[in-house]
């Protein structure tokens, strides 16, 4: 991107700084994330939407902007501003939008540059994740009045049960045979869970289940924090939407107690850290409060089993595809995935009265 181009972007929001230089920032796969600062000092993020992969972005700068605006509210009326905990703060354009539309399409939001913060990539500290699970659950318990039926669904069916089910079918059925044998004892696992998988959904389409607003990536590295390892803020809301607890809950917790990476092929390495398991929900339940009915306390077990069996089933996927989805660096990069989270699942389950006994 070229300085020109971001300078006349820039311009375009109702922001009196003027515009000294920029750096891309490299996190995050999906958009383009720039640095911006100013000559008065104050610093921004540019962002660019991809609108190749979210198809309603007006709808998703919408979705942030009210959440983060019905969370700014409440930090008020809670009396939240003497306390270091801070909320993406979005700039308007001069017209009074959300997003500035370039003349090529593109779509792009500005943001306050949140100072003196760092953010971690993985966990390697009981209280990381600790802090971590007050972030999140802090953001579920301040959006607990929020309509979230007023939030657009910017991928559709992104943790529906059912719909990956379909996926895999279809991609069963159109498999190579030499790709269905390698993956059999995969194959045979999914089916094994199926019944399992849907408990969540059920509950969920029954009306059993609080319909929330829910980030959908809850990775440590989308929470800022201090510089003395305190969470200061949830970031990286593009995918915010309609969902239930168990979607941020599960999604964090798949990712924080992993000891290994995801793609890691020595499958003795990945084991489930029921230490980091106990320290997230021991912050989380201490922000959410009373938001959470009796049922979905019951249920985050499963919520985190049931998140990284659909990473599981989606690796899983794609290796039967022929790996059109994610991105890979060697062959068979999607079995190794897929057999990591089930070994994940494995080990969780081994250590189950241990994870139920901290939600009796």
């Amino acid at each position: 991107m070229e300085t020109a181009q971001l300078i006349s972007v820039f311009s375009k929001f109702d922001e009196a700084s003027n515009f000294k230089s920029f750096q891309e920032l490299a996190s995050g796969h999906i958009n383009d994330t720039y640095l911006i600062e100013t000559v008065q000092q104050p610093k921004f993020v540019l962002q660019r939407i991809n609108h190749g992969v979210f198809k309603d972005v007006p709808g998703l700068i919408e979705n942030k902007v009210s959440v983060s605006i019905h969370i700014q509210e409440k930090f008020k009326a809670l009396g939240k501003a003497g306390e270091k905990k801070e909320v993406l703060r979005f700039v308007r354009t001069k017209e009074g939008k959300s997003y500035y539309q370039s003349e090529n399409g593109d779509y792009w939001n500005l943001m306050l540059f949140i100072e003196d913060s760092v953010t971690f990539e993985t966990v390697h500290d009981p209280e990381i994740a600790y802090e971590g699970g007050k972030l999140f659950g802090e953001f579920l318990n301040l959006t607990d009045d929020f309509d979230a039926s007023k939030l657009t669904e910017v991928i559709p069916k992104f943790h529906d049960m059912s719909f990956r089910f379909q996926q895999f079918d279809a991609a069963l059925l159109n498999a190579s045979s030499d790709r269905v044998k390698q993956a059999e004892t995969l194959i045979s696992k999914v089916k094994a869970f199926k019944e399992e998988m849907h408990i969540l959904q059920n509950l969920k389409d029954n009306g059993a289940i609080k319909i929330r607003v829910t980030h959908n990536d809850t990775k440590i590295s989308n929470a800022l924090f201090t510089k003395e390892n305190k969470g200061l803020c949830v970031i990286d809301t593009d995918t915010i939407m309609p969902g239930i607890v168990h979607y941020d809950f599960g999604d964090a917790i798949r990712t924080i107690c992993n000891s290994a990476a995801e793609d890691e092929q020595n499958l003795e390495l990945v084991t489930f850290n029921v230490a980091y398991y106990k320290a997230y929900l021991k912050g989380f339940l201490e922000k959410t409060g009373s938001a959470l009915s009796a049922i979905e306390l019951r249920y985050l077990p499963l919520g985190a089993k049931s998140m990284i069996f659909i990473m599981a089933i989606r690796f899983l996927t794609d290796f039967l595809n022929n790996d059109v989805y994610y991105k890979t660096k060697y062959e068979n990069h999607n079995l190794v995935r897929a057999k990591n989270q089930f070994k994940l699942i494995a080990s969780m389950e081994e250590q189950m009265n241990q994870i139920q006994e901290k939600h009796e």
